[in-house]
């Protein structure tokens, strides 16, 4: 957090399923740089899905003053804020290392349970021979 220079920071994850998920577009010319999010799209243009854990310095509250309507879905979406961002050139993100997987489907808060579950039941070697 110390070295947070402000703006928003975003984390992605590549996901066999982006649709589910606001999606990056990244730009043609500089790969590095997102364009624009897009809220659950039908033709995702990239594979990565934006995790939910943000970053966002005090300006976040005056972005979603401005950014916030609700969306064709009856919904206040959070890429409208990050999209906000996007346009003052203020917008960061990196790819989450590791596991990661939303709960946002039964089979998902599925695959989440099972890898806590292994990981937990892998740390206790059975004392004894049992």
């Amino acid at each position: 957090m110390r070295s947070f220079p402000g703006g928003a920071r975003i984390f992605l994850k590549e996901v066999a399923d982006p649709h589910r998920f606001g999606v990056p577009a990244f730009d043609d010319k500089d790969p590095s740089r997102i364009v624009r999010i897009d809220e659950k799209p039908k033709e995702p243009k990239s594979s990565y899905a934006v995790t939910g854990l943000y970053l966002y310095d005090f300006e976040v509250f005056k972005h979603i003053r401005a950014a916030t309507k609700p969306s064709g879905r009856g919904e206040l979406e959070i890429s409208d804020v990050n999209n906000f961002y996007i346009q003052d050139g203020k917008l960061t993100w990196a790819e989450l290392q590791g596991f990661w997987s939303d709960a946002g489907t039964f089979e998902s808060l599925y695959r989440t349970n099972r890898f806590w579950a292994e990981k937990a039941l892998a740390g206790r070697a059975p004392a004894g021979g049992e």
